[in-house]
């Protein structure tokens, strides 16, 4: 990242007060020095709010602490633990690895690291961030090393593949892509030689800042920080040229000279929006006048449909930006704005500092280059539903101007025909499940985040009770929107662990259904009681009111109770369709 802080920087940092920063355990191991990397580390998580708990193993002691399971790693608890395995050390073994065997290199190291990940995850909940294998060509076949099996250069791309595959089946673990890294910097300046040969440190001073902010993001998103939106300007942003001024034949955009650059950016972005981010306007324009590319030019990769909000008017863009998000329903800290324009960037980052305001360069040609080194867009997780959510945002907007049609509120709810499924956690939905503790920030009343493997132990544990919850109505197909956790008790209660929901869905009876599904479901295996916890962040204050509208009593300054047998229960107007709960 352009602006990541210098090492030495780093290093004043890990010595800040960090009392009442939210803490992250993390346990490094490495076979080469790790102790540099771990301040970075510390550093990076100090400046994005994280107090970084670190059990830094010593030299080279990987199998060791993963292999017994009273090791000082195990006994540490770590939320999530780095294995760092560096190709230096990896060429070491090459070098003395038997001619004859050197094809099935590749083969072999993945099996060692595969049984690293079996043995952590049998030990312990953490999730498992791996170092990919950074690129150390050994230059004893030059180019041809790429046409022989049993080269190192082969067999470390393998590797890598190897990585890649494994780690797409292994729901705990997740890569950080040195190798990506190294390519984007250059061999010369990840690796400091005379470093590595003192002091066994394989990544330069110079880089490891950027290799930590990497590992820094994937916790980050492990902690619920995703961007979910990315609101855009239109003239010399999205296209050369200013519309109102130079007219459709007058813009930037195709093949030929700077246009190019402005539909790869264009193609990123429609990527961007496959994955699930949403796309938005914010453009001091003429509304029609804004459009007309987007629905006349052939050369236009992006088109209307591809964006959930379009707002182009005269207003100043502070405003208009506040305006999207509130008819996104998402935190403004989850929202990057791009606009050419220094002056509009300045008076945006002034008025609204939780929002991501990246400094574009001035030459459009390197706009699509420094916004994929920024990074902005990591993620621990990815589902079906991340697919359909632009239509899913835009049917919102129709029923919005749908439920202006009629006399009533509970009218125009019955007008819906919502149906909504309620089932117990599966291996077909435990994505889309963890996914959502991890992003659910305003309706989730205790804010617990559970990855992929936790969800999946959660799901098979007997003292557990779980729902997943769908919804669908005349107009959509809203997906999988809402998760609870139950633990059981011996005082035969059942105790909400987790409640959250997707904020698109409030306000239509979805909460009514849900607590009715928690007492239906305590009542059906024989519970007194339902406990709810109420516990406050600073994104879920509009759920603090929630059990005791919806029947529970206050019994303590955050802690509610529903007696099963005398629940009443709440008005909807959603039917049930699915299984019955577990």
């Amino acid at each position: 990242m352009d602006n990541t802080p210098s090492f030495t920087q780093l290093a004043k940092y890990c010595n800040k007060d960090m009392s009442g920063l939210a803490e992250f355990r993390l346990a490094v191991l490495g076979d080469c020095s790790t102790q540099h990397l771990v301040v970075a580390l510390k550093g990076i998580a100090f400046t994005q709010g994280i107090s970084l708990n670190v059990f830094d193993a010593d030299y080279n002691q990987i199998l060791p602490q993963v292999i017994d399971r009273n090791s000082e790693l195990y006994k540490f608890q770590p939320d999530a633990l780095l294995i760092y395995m560096c190709s230096e050390k990896l060429f070491e073994t090459w070098c003395v690895t038997p001619c004859e065997e050197r094809i099935r290199f590749a083969d072999i190291t993945y099996a060692r690291i595969k049984e690293y990940w079996s043995l952590i995850t049998s030990y312990g909940s953490a999730s498992i961030l791996q170092f990919t294998f950074v690129e150390n060509e050994d230059s004893v076949s030059g180019n041809y090393a790429c046409k022989r099996p049993d080269s190192f250069i082969y067999q470390l791309r393998k590797l890598n593949m190897l990585l890649m595959d494994g780690s797409s089946q292994n729901s705990s673990v997740y890569l950080i892509d040195l190798c990506g890294i190294q390519s984007r910097v250059g061999r010369e300046n990840m690796f400091d030689a005379k470093l590595y040969y003192s002091a066994k440190i394989p990544i330069s001073l110079s880089v490891l800042p950027l290799v930590a902010a990497n590992v820094i993001d994937v916790i980050r998103a492990f902690r619920g920080k995703t961007t979910k939106c990315v609101i855009l300007d239109l003239d010399d942003t999205l296209w050369g040229g200013t519309i109102g001024d130079d007219g459709l034949s007058g813009i930037q955009i195709g093949e030929l000279g700077l246009g190019h650059a402005f539909s790869e950016f264009q193609m990123w972005l429609k990527e961007l929006k496959k994955r699930g981010i949403l796309l938005a306007v914010c453009s001091k324009n003429e509304d029609s006048v804004a459009k007309t590319p987007f629905i006349k030019l052939d050369d236009m990769v992006l088109r209307l449909e591809d964006f959930t909000v379009f707002i182009a008017n005269w207003e100043d863009k502070a405003s208009n930006i506040q305006c999207i998000q509130k008819m996104l329903n998402i935190g403004m800290d989850s929202i990057v704005f791009i606009d050419d324009n220094p002056f509009e960037r300045e008076l945006v980052r002034s008025l609204i500092p939780q929002i991501i305001v990246p400094d574009l360069p001035e030459d459009p040609a390197d706009f699509l280059p420094y916004l994929k080194r920024l990074n902005l867009f990591e993620t621990a997780s990815f589902s079906e539903e991340d697919t359909k959510r632009t239509d899913l945002y835009r049917t919102e907007a129709i029923r919005e101007a749908l439920r202006s049609q009629y006399t009533s509120f509970d009218e125009y709810l019955q007008s819906l025909e919502m149906i909504a499924l309620a089932a117990p956690f599966d291996d077909l939905h435990i994505p889309r499940i963890a996914q959502l503790t991890q992003r659910s920030n305003q309706f989730n009343l205790r804010t617990v985040r559970y990855t992929e493997r936790e969800i999946f132990t959660i799901a098979n544990d007997p003292n557990r009770i779980t729902l997943y919850f769908t919804l669908k109505d005349k107009l959509a197909d809203h997906g999988l929107i809402s998760v609870v956790i139950m633990d059981k008790r011996e005082d035969n209660s059942l105790f909400l662990d987790t409640w959250l929901m997707s904020c698109r869905v409030l306000k239509r009876g979805m909460e009514e259904f849900i607590v009715n599904k928690i007492i239906e479901t305590g009542r059906g295996l024989g519970f007194n009681s339902i406990i709810g916890e109420y516990i406050q962040t600073s994104k879920n204050a509009m759920v603090s009111g929630v059990y005791e509208k919806l029947g529970f009593i206050r019994v303590g300054e955050s802690t509610f109770v529903a007696d099963v047998l005398s629940f009443a229960n709440n008005k909807t107007y959603i039917k049930e369709h699915g299984h019955e709960p577990r």
